[in-house]
């Protein structure tokens, strides 16, 4: 049984790969360089940037909070990271489209302020609570 889904999944995953990759190269030259270069530069942003960075940062968060706090910060910290990802194409584009009003029509970084403030509220309330239960 594990065989035949596992067969299954890798030829499904060949099917897909294969149908991405025509598609992609039925792009023209322009497109298909920024692709490669957007691609690239992301992997290298991660690789050199991001996971160096939150590595530190786990290794810092590690020495300087308690045991028990380690496991809700992290949450915490990976909503935040996702939350700020998500908010990062509207925020501070109030004025991209001043002759549509209807296309940023909302405040965003209120909406952000208010996700952080009650994912950080909930870490806190964890933190505690695990606190009073042992």
């Amino acid at each position: 049984m594990t065989i035949a889904l596992r067969a299954t999944l890798l030829i499904v995953g060949i099917l897909l790969a294969w149908h991405g990759a025509t598609t992609l190269l039925d792009f023209p030259t322009p497109a298909l360089l920024s692709v490669i270069l957007w691609f690239s530069a992301g992997i290298l942003l991660h690789d050199f940037l991001f996971a160096p960075l939150a590595a530190a940062v786990g290794l810092g968060g590690r020495r300087l909070l308690p045991t028990r706090w380690w496991a809700p910060t992290a949450c915490g910290a990976v909503c935040t990271v996702t939350l700020l990802l998500l908010a990062a194409p509207v925020l501070g584009r109030g004025d991209a489209m001043s002759d549509n009003p209807t296309i940023l029509d909302r405040p965003y970084a209120l909406g952000l302020a208010a996700a952080l403030l009650t994912v950080w509220s909930v870490v806190a309330i964890i933190s505690v609570i695990g606190r009073a239960g042992e």
